[in-house]
């Protein structure tokens, strides 16, 4: 592909660096793969299911007809209620096709959390899961799964689009407040599927399992809209276990995925991992979280041609703000990568002033693939993206190489009577003991120092905290050995795109 990169002006004050070459819709971008690659291998697949490209902009055209004939037009928004189904990648493509605004949504959402979306965003229409319906407000109109060939319709006439209107919505966990609507235009998806296929070497040859839920950034844009921008297979699975991945990844011949570690620590539990035919798998994509170097070692074991490859970003930059070379994260197991093609890294200290290579501070992130905004909330929006910088709440780092290292979320860092514990160095540490899957750190309150250290963990077999405190203590400063634990077989809570959920954690240990 064309790496030709310019500076262009976008969303009225943001001098960005773009691809000078560059499909300007999302429509326009599938539209270019298909003639490209044409009916020779699979676009879509979903269990038993299999669409040549043709067969699914054929499918993409009908929805949008269907959607058209129900009164969808540009601009407007349409809830996705749906599971790692192929229907949730067409109506994806008829509302691009359409200039109408997606609107994903878990299905493990609450009704309330649902009504929410619906309630702020306008929504003029839900396309759900037949189980689901109850969890829709009451007068919003819908069309079941069971339904969906009712959606069948003339293909509409094309549809005008400006590649920086806004083609999704995605809505923000919620971990503080109420949950914040980041709109992804088709500038920022265009951009973050070329900037995944210049950065992986991504070929029409690629096949991905989505592992993870389409209605998150990463099963989206990383995965369906990066697959759709190459010419790829796209291969769905329903929900992850780490026995049916397998036996997908080896039936379809996987080239590439993208999943938090804990996905790929449970497949190498898989006591016959080593059983599948995995030869093809050339790409295992991460983030999230960072992996243990034990979980890199071990997977540089079984599968000796994997590269795996160390990605992050966030639903503001439409997935990838960095990722590693391919062939560096043996390397440089401790580093999140390099800024993307088009972006701009900036560590900037509390006044926002730029601060040199080695010296940490707030992450800042600019370029074509981050949001606008949030919608209808111009207070977040002006708080959190400034001129184009994203301020993403993290702490880094950028060596003298250009290679950025994570500290922690802000909010995340420990304070111990002055002195500063970066949780992501204690969880490090504690997921190279062997008996350990799963670690996290959070403070608790202490009347003298202020916080105090307390680490949570999942054991693969028992262990107790004098063993992991003799442990720590070889290996960290004394004042970041946690002084209480709380240990056992149980996975640590999870939302449902796979993320720890240090907020439960957090008022657990209070």
């Amino acid at each position: 592909m064309s790496s030709s990169i310019r500076i262009e002006r976008h969303y009225g004050d943001r001098d960005v660096r773009c691809f000078a070459d560059r499909p300007r819709s999302l429509w326009a971008m599938v539209e270019a793969a298909a003639q490209q690659v044409g009916d020779t291998a699979d676009a879509l697949i979903c269990g038993p299911r299999r669409w040549s490209w043709s067969a699914l902009l054929n499918a993409a055209d009908r929805c949008a007809g269907g959607l058209q004939t129900r009164g969808v037009g540009p601009g407007d928004r349409v809830l996705l209620l749906l599971r790692n189904r192929a229907e949730f990648v067409i109506a994806s493509l008829a509302l691009a096709r359409l200039g109408a605004v997606a609107v994903p949504l878990s299905v493990r959402s609450a009704p309330p959390e649902v009504d929410y979306v619906a309630q702020h965003c306008g929504a003029t229409l839900a396309l759900v899961e037949d189980a689901l319906c109850g969890h829709l407000p009451a007068a919003l109109p819908r069309v079941p799964l069971s339904a969906w060939e009712s959606l069948a319709g003339p293909a509409p006439a094309p549809t005008a689009v400006d590649e920086e209107d806004t083609a999704v919505i995605l809505y923000t966990s919620g971990t503080t407040g109420r949950p914040k609507g980041a709109m992804l235009s088709h500038l920022n998806i265009v951009h973050s599927a070329m900037h995944y296929q210049l950065a992986m070497s991504l070929t029409a040859v690629e096949r991905s399992v989505v592992a993870v839920p389409l209605s998150h950034v990463t099963g989206l844009v990383a995965q369906a809209w990066t697959m759709l921008r190459c010419g790829g297979t796209l291969v769905l699975l329903d929900a992850f276990h780490a026995d049916s991945f397998l036996q997908l990844a080896a039936s379809e011949r996987m080239t590439h995925t993208l999943m938090v570690p804990a996905m790929y620590q449970l497949c190498l539990l898989q006591q016959d991992m080593a059983a599948f035919d995995l030869r093809q798998w050339r790409i295992g994509a991460f983030g999230g979280a960072p992996m243990a170097p034990a979980t890199i070692a071990a997977l540089a074991h079984v599968l000796p041609a994997l590269s795996l490859v160390n990605c992050y970003g966030a639903t503001e930059t439409a997935s990838p703000a960095t990722v590693m070379p391919l062939g560096e994260t043996l390397r440089r197991p401790t580093s999140v990568g390099r800024a993307v093609a088009c972006g701009e890294l900036l560590i900037a200290d509390e006044q926002g002033r730029a601060q040199p290579p080695g010296v940490s501070g707030e992450v800042w992130i600019r370029g074509p693939m981050v949001v606008r905004g949030y919608w209808a909330d111009p207070q977040a929006s002006a708080e959190q993206v400034s001129h184009g910088w994203w301020h993403s709440g993290d702490l880094g780092r950028i060596d003298d190489d250009g290679y950025l290292h994570l500290l922690d979320r802000i909010k995340d860092v420990v304070n111990r009577g002055g002195y500063k514990v970066f949780s992501s160095e204690v969880e490090a540490v504690l997921l190279q003991h062997p008996a350990l899957v799963e670690a996290a750190v959070v403070g608790y309150a202490c009347p003298v120092l202020g916080e105090r250290v307390h680490a949570y963990a999942s054991w693969r077999e028992p262990v107790d905290a004098a063993e992991l405190t003799a442990f720590c203590n070889a290996r960290l400063a004394d004042y970041k050995v946690p002084e209480r634990w709380t240990l056992g077989p149980d996975p640590l809570p999870r939302n449902a795109n796979g993320k720890l959920m240090k907020k439960t954690l957090r008022a657990t240990s209070a």
